[in-house]
């Protein structure tokens, strides 16, 4: 049997043809891609309170270090094909929902039984460690259930939504769903569709879905940010920004944080 640590001994196979850009690098597209997706995609908030805050800060570096891992790990993945490096990949993803979960997820909707942070850490970590054992028994079908985990997010994006009246914070939100959507589309499209772009010569969906679901992320991330100020301080104003500016196709959205009194 080949080592677990051995080039193409994962379960998955991308669509990407191996080897064909490097003797090193099965999936050099998704491999680039997926660098590429680990430096654009972790959350920003504005420096101006940042030293004063340092619970928000702390949340955010977590999240900023989970992503960053689940990087590497998927970026070895794709770069080796080998049964470790898809099992990393997976359970980083898990581990970094895991953490987002954890720290971000409002109070106001913890189950009847959950009276207190502590408790749902508790409950977010055995949850976890339960579905981390049970990512062995099937590894491919890990990523299509993780890919779900979306569906839980874009309601509860709609649930704050119905609560604030910023359209900044609307418009964000539709533009974070507009690359959901492409990215999954491809993620799919890759997937079911893999003959279909052999045959054209084109398989490298799998790399767009890379840079889609980073492009998302950076819409989301500010917006969990928000929500969680509005929560979790309501001392402050949090206000969505963005660089280099408004009329900008592409720009980078952040957090500002102002005081006193909260829109949502």
């Amino acid at each position: 049997m080949p080592s677990i640590f051995s080039y193409q001994s994962a379960e998955v196979d991308w669509c990407e043809g191996n080897f064909e850009r490097s003797a090193v690098i099965a999936e050099y597209y998704n491999t680039v891609s997926r660098a590429l997706q680990t430096s654009i995609s972790c959350p920003r908030l504005s420096q101006r309170f940042l030293l004063t805050l340092s619970r928000l800060e702390m949340k955010t570096g977590s999240l900023q270090v989970s992503l960053v891992l689940a990087g590497i790990f998927s970026t070895y993945f794709h770069m080796t094909l080998s049964y470790v490096g898809q099992l990393l990949d997976e359970l980083s993803i898990l581990w970094t929902l895991a953490v987002a979960y954890s720290f971000w997820y409002p109070k106001v909707y913890f189950p009847r039984f959950i009276k207190s942070r502590k408790q749902f850490f508790w409950l977010s970590g055995v949850t976890t460690v339960v579905s981390t054992l049970m990512s062995f028994l099937k590894p491919a079908f890990n990523a299509y259930a993780l890919n779900c985990i979306a569906f839980h997010l874009l309601y509860l994006t709609w649930r704050e939504l119905k609560k604030c009246n910023d359209k900044r914070v609307h418009r964000m939100a539709k533009v974070m769903v507009v690359w959901w959507v492409l990215a999954i589309s491809s993620w799919l499209s890759d997937r079911w569709l893999c003959g279909l772009w052999q045959a054209i010569n084109f398989p490298y969906f799998h790399s767009f879905w890379h840079v889609l679901i980073a492009m998302s992320l950076l819409y989301c991330c500010p917006l969990v940010i928000y929500f969680d100020v509005n929560y979790e301080m309501p001392a402050f104003k949090p206000k969505l920004e963005y660089w280099p500016g408004d009329s900008w196709p592409v720009v980078v959205p952040y957090v500002t944080l102002e005081e006193p009194h909260k829109q949502c």
